[in-house]
């Protein structure tokens, strides 16, 4: 791989890391959640599932920017961040879309998703 692609999937992994770490604030409960989805929390049952959700996506960006920064990472870290967010899109397109937030979620999704695919493209051709 040259340095050129290394550097491109370095930088990738950063932005999507970074987008996959902001629902990490869930993590504070139901007034967090309900400003990061905008709807309501009220069950105890999805406040936990919420809130898990928030840790696995803390956990999965955190180990995207460190994998900027840890060469042999970068590939499975780009794989499965890619596997996430495309999946999210997924989902909601299955779903036949979601209330607003969703929406921002998905376009933060792509947002992430389309470089961090050129890149990790970019390096498996090298």
């Amino acid at each position: 791989m040259s340095l050129n692609a290394q550097t491109a999937l370095a930088v990738a992994l950063l932005l999507a890391g970074f987008i996959n770490t902001l629902p990490v604030m869930g993590l504070l409960g139901g007034e967090r959640l309900a400003a990061l989805y905008g709807m309501d929390f009220d069950d105890p049952s999805l406040r936990i599932l919420m809130r898990h959700r928030a840790l696995l996506f803390g956990l999965l960006g955190g180990a995207m920017i460190a994998a900027a920064f840890i060469p042999h990472w970068r590939v499975p870290m780009a794989v499965a961040g890619l596997v996430s967010m495309v999946g999210f899109i997924a989902i909601t397109w299955l779903e036949g879309s979601g209330n607003g937030a969703i929406t921002r979620v998905v376009r933060a999704d792509v947002i992430a998703s389309v470089p961090l695919a050129v890149a990790l493209l970019w390096t498996q051709t090298r």
